[in-house]
């Protein structure tokens, strides 16, 4: 029944060949294959799907999209497109940014030739199933030498009140020598608490030369429980800045992976969290240098409130042939609660000589002496409190590009703090 469902779903999606198949023979990996691992995170027992495939309908009140601006912007409600903007300069370029389905008919090439080229389908069991049950997704694509000045924005909203499942693929091309700026938003809406999954993949396809900035805030509600991979593949001196935010209520793994296959290639990855109530959060971040001259450089903050656990795994591979790679990476965590639990995992993989690598980690909680000095400023406790937490996260949230996303991550912060 399983594999009619998926059967079913393609044909009614009109997918190609090529990718119907792509979902059968990942169905059959599945039961093969083990989860990822995540070191020092127990979440074999999670409910990370449930093997059903299908779309939901959306009937509630849609967010309101007119104080976004003209810039372009996809947004999403469940498997539902809403909203569609590309300004014509940019769609005379050849600027594509649209749902998936639609991207088929256009860009079937580009597709077939890069989807599921930066996460393999049989790389583990989540790869697998998210391959075979993915239900809706996005495309973008930026075509070679053009360079975009306008925050390109991608908005997907999670339907609290249906009980489908929540697999989105995103599949972004970089042209060659191109320039972008993009913001991805993963939010839950909707009046409900429906328990459900949510298996969530991000690919970033950056060919020779390309430059991406990439942001996004994660605010996924406690309805779900959440598997996220973000991975990007680099050319030769292809460079992607990630700055990433998860501030999710639900549990979650994520997995944040860059692979610098090319000589020259960059990857700097900034990760903010914060976990509170009951959560639990596990969040692999890792550079892959095979390139010569390859720079990945991972940079961690996060805070725990309450009960929640927060475990931060920094990975830094440097493969043989790697000459003159660079890998470095710090992992810290703010605890704010003696029933908090935290790990930062530092890893170090250097299999070639002549390259440049190291780590930082802490786990600590607020120096009372910080809290002394402020409270006897006239703050109280929880704006003491507020301001040592700014100050921890400030060192990785003034390295986002774009102040906007700055400003919103400050913002979501305040908001997740405010409900303790």
């Amino acid at each position: 029944m399983t594999k009619e469902s998926i059967l079913n779903f393609s044909q009614a999606k009109a997918e190609p060949t090529w990718l119907q198949e792509r979902r059968l023979t990942a169905l059959a990996k599945i039961d093969q294959l083990e989860l990822p691992k995540i070191e020092r995170v127990k979440f074999h027992r999670w409910n990370l799907g449930d093997g059903t495939i299908e779309e939901n309908n959306y009937s509630g009140a849609v967010p309101d999209f007119t104080a976004l601006g003209d810039n372009p912007k996809l947004v999403q409600v469940g498997t539902q497109t809403v909203l569609e903007q590309m300004p014509p300069e940019l769609a005379q370029q050849g600027v594509v940014f649209t749902d998936f389905y639609s991207a088929l008919a256009e860009q079937p090439q580009l597709i077939e030739k890069y989807f599921g080229s930066a996460l393999k389908f049989d790389e583990d069991k989540l790869a697998a199933y998210h391959t075979a049950y993915f239900n809706s997704a996005a495309f973008l694509y930026i075509p070679d030498n053009v360079e975009i000045e306008q925050a390109i924005e991608g908005i997907f909203y999670q339907d609290s009140d249906s009980p489908v499942a929540f697999n989105k693929h995103i599949l972004i091309i970089a042209g060659r020598n191109s320039k972008l700026t993009y913001l991805e938003r993963f939010e839950t809406i909707g009046s409900g608490h429906q328990p459900t999954s949510a298996n969530i993949s991000v690919e970033v396809i950056a060919l020779a030369g390309s430059q991406v900035k990439f942001s996004a805030i994660d605010r996924l509600g406690n309805n779900l429980t959440t598997y996220i991979s973000r991975r990007g593949r680099h050319d030769n001196d292809a460079v992607i800045d990630w700055a990433l935010g998860v501030m999710n209520e639900g549990n979650v793994v994520a997995d944040f992976d860059s692979d610098l296959i090319g000589e020259g290639s960059q990857a700097h990855l900034k990760v903010v969290a914060a976990s509170s109530g009951r959560q639990v959060q596990g969040i692999d971040t890792r550079v892959t240098n095979y390139g010569r001259n390859s720079v990945g450089h991972i940079l961690q903050h996060g805070v725990i409130l309450e009960r929640g656990t927060l475990t931060f795994n920094g990975i830094g591979h440097i493969i043989k042939g790697a000459k003159g790679a660079d890998a470095q990476q710090e992992s810290r965590v703010l605890m704010l609660s003696d029933q908090a639990r935290s790990d930062a995992n530092p890893i170090l993989l250097i299999d070639e000589n002549e390259v440049t690598a190291g780590h930082a980690a802490s786990i600590g909680q607020v120096d009372p002496e910080d809290m002394y000095y402020l409270m006897s400023r006239g703050l109280d406790r929880e704006t003491a409190e507020r301001l040592v937490i700014r100050g921890f996260l400030g060192t990785v949230i003034t390295e986002i590009p774009v102040k906007d996303v700055r400003d919103e991550m400050i913002a979501v912060l305040d908001t997740k703090l405010d409900k303790r």
